[in-house]
C-alpha cells in the first residue's frame, strides 16, 4: 500500500511538470493553458495509483480467484485523453489547421502524469523538459525550416465568370510563373481564383498583378510569396 507522503510527492510532481508545459501553452494564450495541463496531469497521476494500488484491499482480504491488471484503468487515459485533445483542435478553412500541437501536447502530459503516478519520477522529468525542448526551443528553428518548403500561391477575386477566365488564362500563359495548380470558387457574387506556384518570380508576379488591376476590376488580390 502506497503511503500519504509518497502520494502527495507524486500528485504534487505531476502537478508541477504539468504546469511546466502549461506555461509555454499558456504564453501564446491556447485553449488549453497552465490549469489544462495541470489538471490532466495530476488527473492521469491520480488514475495511475488508483491502478496500481486502489483495489489492494480487494487482495490483501484473502479473496480466491481474483486477477487484477494495474494497467487496466491506467490504459484508459491513453485513450480517453483524445475528447480534450479533439478540443482543441480547430479547422479554420481548407488546409488550415491549428491546435494540433496543443493536443499532442496534452496526450504527453496525461503519459507524464502516468509515469509520475507510477513512481517514475526521472522518466516524467526526462519527458517533461523533452517536451519543453520541443514546444518552445525549437519552434524558431521550426518555422525557419518550413520557410523554405511553403507553397507560393496567389488569389484573385473576380467580379464575373469571364474576368476569371480571362484571370487564368493570362496567369498560366506566363512563362516567369510555374503554375502547379489552380482552382476556382463561386461565391454569392463574385469568385475566387487560387493559383498554387512551382516556382514565381517576384517580379514578374507584380508586373502581372499591375497589369490586372488596370484592365479589370478586381474585388481582391492577396498572395504569399
Amino acid at each position: 500500500m502506497i503511503g500519504w507522503s509518497e502520494i502527495t510527492l507524486r500528485l504534487a510532481l505531476a502537478s508541477l511538470f504539468g504546469a511546466m508545459i502549461g506555461l509555454e501553452r499558456e504564453r501564446k494564450d491556447w485553449a488549453a493553458g497552465l490549469r489544462t495541463h495541470m489538471m490532466v496531469c495530476v488527473g492521469a497521476s491520480l488514475t495511475m495509483m488508483v491502478s496500481a494500488y486502489g483495489f489492494s484491499d480487494v487482495l490483501s482480504a484473502g479473496a480466491k480467484n481474483i486477477t487484477l491488471d494495474p494497467s487496466r484503468i491506467a490504459a484508459q487515459v491513453i485513450s480517453g485523453i483524445g475528447f480534450i485533445g479533439a478540443g482543441t483542435i480547430l479547422f479554420l478553412k481548407q488546409g488550415v489547421i491549428r491546435g494540433l500541437t496543443t493536443a499532442s501536447g496534452l496526450w504527453t502530459v496525461a503519459a507524464i502524469g502516468l509515469a509520475t503516478g507510477g513512481g517514475m519520477y526521472f522518466a516524467a522529468f526526462c519527458a517533461t523538459v523533452l517536451a519543453i525542448i520541443i514546444l518552445w526551443v525549437l519552434q524558431p528553428f521550426e518555422k525557419k525550416f518550413s520557410s523554405f518548403f511553403v507553397q507560393k500561391s496567389l488569389k484573385i477575386v473576380t467580379p464575373d465568370r469571364a474576368t476569371s477566365v480571362a484571370v487564368i488564362e493570362k496567369i498560366v500563359n506566363n512563362e516567369a510563373l510555374e503554375v502547379s495548380q489552380f482552382s476556382v470558387e463561386k461565391g454569392k457574387n463574385d469568385f475566387t481564383v487560387l493559383f498554387r506556384f512551382r516556382n514565381m518570380d517576384k517580379q514578374a508576379l507584380l508586373k502581372v498583378i499591375s497589369e490586372l488591376q488596370t484592365e479589370y476590376t478586381l474585388p481582391g488580390i492577396s498572395w504569399n510569396s
